[in-house]
């Protein structure tokens, strides 16, 4: 497959992660080859971690990860963690755990929302805002925890926990990093409270809101699909994501029902980038194929697209669940073509 030297990694100009497939209406045994298989794919090319989703169709994220730990070997699953899920001591804990096992740095992917019928299954019913300030207690107690040798204090509106200890501590070096969706106000200033890394759904680059805040660590989550023609690139996209009216029906539904601002954001977008050729592509998330961006074309036009995001300030890179070992080979092909010095906005 030719994937990238060790050196070439070294000096990718963006941190880059793959995404696990989605386990909803899979067959779980088929679904756990397939999620391992993807995390050997992504190891091989220089991936740093893997997301790996959270939401009540999913099977449980942390035996996925579990999975994918045990089927690679420097691999670094980056866990979607919902607070409405478990307890903050109880993340520690599995951090704990699993980084001791097998002496590897996690990666955590802290969410505020979900599906607006999985919070209001599971009684919750806190406003969008109030979610993200729940966020920073839960994520503060979580931190704390793993970082501190004496046992936490905490009282806030949320969480409340006295003299709690973490045991067995974990070391400085398999501290996890930490991610805040950074796509709203809200989540922006939860990232800011917590010195965090703030990932969004990007507007197109160059945009004035395609990143905000200068002040934090950002990345961003897109699907790419790029190869050595442009005109080769689209043949591949729209066969990837054909016209899906179910699909279509079902995104209207679902953007009537969600608070989700980026959400409404990138619906907005969708009409004014609908030309072919336009490297930003919306017609998937349209036909509620994926839930993120696309950029299309030459390895050299969507490496230029990714040099924007670059001066902008972006330095990670999480990307949609890629159709193929191949697939992933050609994105990883425009990812390390991206120079921004090139690049002029």
């Amino acid at each position: 497959m030719g994937w990238p030297s060790e050196h070439a990694v070294n000096h990718r100009p963006l941190r880059l992660f793959s995404t696990c497939p989605a386990s909803a209406e899979a067959d779980p045994a088929a679904y756990l080859a397939r999620a391992c298989r993807m995390a050997c794919w992504a190891e091989e090319a220089g991936c740093e971690g893997m997301l790996v989703y959270s939401d009540n169709g999913q099977l449980d994220a942390w035996t996925v990860a579990h999975a994918i730990l045990r089927s690679t070997r420097r691999l670094a699953p980056l866990v979607a963690v919902q607070p409405v899920y478990m307890h903050p001591y109880y993340v520690a804990k599995i951090v704990s755990t699993l980084s001791n096992l097998f002496e590897r740095r996690l990666f955590l992917n802290l969410v505020a929302g979900g599906f607006k019928g999985d919070l209001d299954a599971l009684g919750d019913t806190t406003p969008h805002d109030r979610r993200y300030e729940r966020l920073v207690e839960y994520t503060t107690i979580v931190k704390r925890l793993l970082e501190a040798p004496e046992p936490v204090r905490f009282a806030g509106s949320f969480y409340q926990v006295e003299n709690l200890r973490l045991k067995p501590a974990l070391a400085a070096a398999l501290q996890p990093e930490i991610f805040v969706s950074g796509s709203s106000a809200a989540g922006l200033d939860a990232a800011r409270a917590l010195g965090v890394t703030a990932v969004k759904y990007p507007q197109p680059p160059g945009t004035a809101d395609a990143l905000a805040d200068g002040d934090l660590e950002r990345g961003v989550r897109v699907g790419i699909v790029a190869r050595a023609d442009s005109r080769e690139a689209w043949r591949a996209a729209h066969q990837q994501f054909p016209p899906d009216r179910r699909g279509q029906l079902t995104h209207q539904l679902a953007m009537k029902a969600s608070d989700s601002l980026w959400h409404r954001q990138l619906s907005r977008l969708a009409d004014d980038h609908a030309a072919e050729g336009n490297p930003y592509w919306l017609f998937p998330f349209q036909n509620y194929s994926t839930m993120c961006p696309y950029l299309v074309g030459s390895y050299q036009e969507v490496s230029r697209e990714l040099q924007r995001y670059i001066v902008a300030g972006c330095t990670t890179l999480i990307l949609d669940v890629p159709a193929s070992e191949e697939e992933l080979h050609h994105t990883v092909l425009a990812v390390d073509h991206a120079v921004p010095s090139e690049v002029a906005l």
